[in-house]
């Protein structure tokens, strides 16, 4: 019998994934649990595995494809009676619910108020008797397809869907808006049109198009305000270069951003109004420090999460945080390990820049963005010195938090990092 598979809820709410490659071909013969392809969804890469044991029967979506949850990708030929099966489709271990059979609510026949015209009527009618004609059928598109064709001027009643009973696709939409921008210009009205070869035009998809729509809805939704602190941490780098060479450190990998991370929870500890979230007509504080760490990856910005942060030595910060960066920059990161982070640290130092104005990580009330950490002329002990200098940006949600709390938080961070000898061994 032949079995469908359809692209599984996984978790987290999102609605589509997009396939990046398949691990298996037409006509191969696979066994249950079996990787057949990878899957990039808005936060993480994932490996699907066979529901099936049994030979794969067709690929109904090529590498690239943006597909909609429910929709089918792939049909195997098990072993069994009839060519046509209803039984339900697995539950695979890890995802979401099981989406019904078409990914999508079922329709109720529209009931419409007029009855049908006796054949004899003539065709042509009254205006009046025109205008109590229902409306046409809303056209069918998830509510992310919805959202790119509003953001790309794509009105969805003109274009041709070419999903599943006539679903408008991403890809659909996309193609209507090259088409409309090719032709809705001209020479006269905006110059020379480029020649193609000079443009290079990339799908925003994945992990680049999540953070984008974050970070839009972020900025324009929460208050920011944005603090620097520049301070002296040559203490802070000299006490990290001890630490190496003791038994406790010697097989850690131990990093200036795990020293911030510390110097953060400790600052959280005397400061807990930075751990909280705007929550409408109420603020929501959380006891736990989960610290997201931002990480540039090939796939985009991606921010996991150490949970229970403040509960951890240096030592095993230092370790959890290049565990968690591995993890992120190989693709492999749980979409469950990519929410629930309380407040967020960028160590945009790593790319050789003083700081910037981070913007809040969505649900969060403030975000530190650490600069590199350069040797410069500083005043020390009544005279000028070559000191390990930085620049800590400290950004928070104006609702949650006022300047003078931002300020005062952003000080004890700057503190412990001048002076961290007493402060890390608590």
């Amino acid at each position: 019998m032949i079995k469908e598979f359809r692209l599984p809820d996984l978790g987290e709410g999102l609605t589509e994934s997009e396939l990046v490659q398949w691990r298996v071909a037409e006509g191969d013969e696979v066994g249950l649990d079996q990787i057949i392809a990878e899957v990039e969804t808005a936060k993480a890469m994932v490996e699907l595995p066979s529901p099936h044991a049994g030979v794969v029967e067709r690929l109904y979506v090529p590498p690239g494809t943006t597909v909609n949850v429910g929709e089918p990708i792939i049909a195997f030929r098990v072993a069994g009676g009839d060519e046509d099966d209803d039984a339900p489709q697995p539950n695979l271990v890890g995802y979401g619910a099981v989406p019904e059979s078409n990914g999508r609510p079922a329709r109720r026949p529209r009931r419409h108020g007029t009855a049908p015209a006796p054949e004899s009527e003539p065709e042509s009618r009254p205006v009046a008797e025109e205008a109590e004609r229902p409306a046409p059928e809303r056209v069918r598109a998830t509510p992310p397809v919805r959202r790119l064709a509003e953001q790309l001027g794509v009105r969805l009643a003109d274009v041709n869907g070419t999903g599943e009973n006539g679903l408008v696709t991403r890809q659909d939409v996309e193609r209507a808006a090259h088409a409309a921008e090719g032709g809705a210009s001209s020479p006269a009205a905006s110059g020379p049109a480029a020649p193609d070869a000079e443009l290079e035009r990339i799908p925003v998809t994945g992990v680049r198009r999540r953070t984008a729509e974050a970070m839009v809805a972020s900025a324009f939704t929460a208050p920011h305000v944005t603090m620097f602190l520049t301070v002296d941490v040559t203490a802070t780098m000299e006490l990290l270069e001890r630490l190496r060479t003791t038994p406790e450190f010697r097989e850690v990998r131990l990093t200036f951003l795990a020293a911030v991370a510390k110097a953060l929870c400790l600052a959280v500890a005397d400061h807990p109004d930075v751990n909280a979230r705007w929550a409408g007509d109420e603020i929501v504080r959380t006891r736990a420090v989960h610290l997201g760490i931002a990480a540039a990856t090939p796939r985009g910005l991606v921010v996991p999460v150490l949970r229970d942060a403040q509960a951890r030595g240096l030592a095993d910060l230092a370790r959890a945080i290049m565990d968690l960066a591995a993890t992120a920059r190989a693709g492999r990161t749980a979409p469950a390990d990519l929410s629930g982070s309380t407040i967020t640290i960028s160590n945009v130092g790593v790319f050789g820049v003083d700081g910037g104005t981070p913007i809040l990580n969505p649900g969060e009330a403030a975000i530190l963005a650490v600069g590199q950490v350069a040797k410069r002329p500083w005043e020390w002990q009544g005279g000028i010195a070559l000191r390990s200098v930085t620049t800590l940006s400290l950004s928070i949600d104006h609702r949650v938090l006022d300047g003078e709390q931002g300020s005062r938080f952003l000080a004890a961070i700057g503190r412990t990092l001048t002076d961290p000898a007493t402060a890390f061994t608590r």
